[in-house]
């Protein structure tokens, strides 16, 4: 190989490095929009593994996740949340070359992940269900202590604090039982936005994106219904764990109800010829404000469309 592409390959490497070692200091040394940021994470990562190629993505990945767990101090809980966020967009580059649909893509790299993230936690976890529960619960408990804290600082009503305090342990045991269907939500969330947001790079960039057609006309499978009358059925009874597996698969199909919703405003968007810096500020507007709100309704328009048809998707294409 000559030295002059070698060169340009190795300069790669390290840019790509160094844009999600960049972004996972922003999203730890800014609490606000950290969160925000970390969704971030796996668009580097999809982008040098395509650009790159396995091999050299590999290393990108590998690289970046050895250096977040020494800028952590070590293995854990935390360092595992950032491992997984690169993987996605490690998994969703590899499954993008196999001209999949957007259903297997985003699903297929979900079930990946979560499968690498439960095998890691097991081997650091004494290989017991038990084990993976102890080290959760103490994540949780030290992030709730942390809260509580922050909390005082602000000048938090002191019965407001005496209420979390006696009910730190069920918050605990709650979280810990509704942590699968989170995990999954969370998951299929960051990787269907990290798809859409990956379109625009890597085709003005000139790389490979897979023709899935316009997600603005996508909508959740039909049979989907089922799940939701079933989850809300299971709270009609007063058996502990059928609410808690309904709790958790009604997160999952909120979350899919969600990016249902999103294409039904993408297309009323593009209809109406909304400019990109106003869909933006309206975008930022209804996280900022009242995120969970704008997520129900959202989710809401995704799975009332269903039989209201917002697009009238059937009559347009029949005309």
């Amino acid at each position: 190989m000559p030295q002059t592409i070698q060169r340009e390959i190795s300069k790669n490497i390290a840019t790509g490095i160094a844009i999600t070692i960049l972004i996972f200091v922003v999203v730890v040394y800014t609490p606000i929009i950290g969160f925000f940021c970390s969704l971030f994470i796996p668009l580097p990562i999809l982008f040098y593994r395509s650009k790159l190629g396995r091999t050299n993505g590999t290393v990108v990945l590998l690289v970046s996740v050895v250096i977040v767990t020494v800028l952590l101090g070590g293995t854990g809980i935390d360092m595992l949340f950032f491992a997984e966020l690169m993987m996605i967009g490690f998994v969703l580059s590899e499954l993008m070359e196999m001209n999949l649909s957007v259903e297997k893509t985003v699903g297929y790299a979900c079930v990946t992940v979560i499968s690498a993230g439960i095998i890691t936690l097991l081997i650091y976890s004494d290989m017991s269900l038990a084990g993976i529960i102890r080290q959760l619960s103490g994540h949780i408990r030290k992030i709730l202590d942390h809260t509580i804290i922050q909390y005082e600082k602000m000048g938090m009503p002191q019965e407001v604090i005496h209420k979390l305090l006696s009910q730190k342990e069920n918050i605990i045991y709650l979280f810990i039982r509704i942590i699968p269907g989170l995990l999954i939500s969370f998951t299929l969330f960051v990787s269907w936005i990290t798809l859409l947001a990956s379109e625009l790079i890597l085709k003005k960039r000139g790389l490979f994106y897979p023709d899935f057609g316009s997600l603005k006309s996508w909508k959740p499978p039909e049979f989907l219904v089922w799940g939701v009358i079933g989850c809300g059925s299971a709270f009609l009874f007063s058996n502990v764990t059928f609410k808690i597996f309904a709790l958790n698969g009604l997160f999952i199909l909120i979350t899919i109800y969600f990016f249902g919703g999103i294409a039904i405003v993408s297309f009323y968007f593009e209809e109406k010829h909304f400019p990109l810096g106003l869909k933006v500020s309206l975008y930022s507007l209804a996280i900022v404000l009242q995120p969970f709100v704008m997520l129900l309704l959202i989710s809401g328009l995704g799975f009332f469309d269903l039989w209201l048809n917002f697009r009238k998707l059937e009559t347009k294409k029949s005309l």
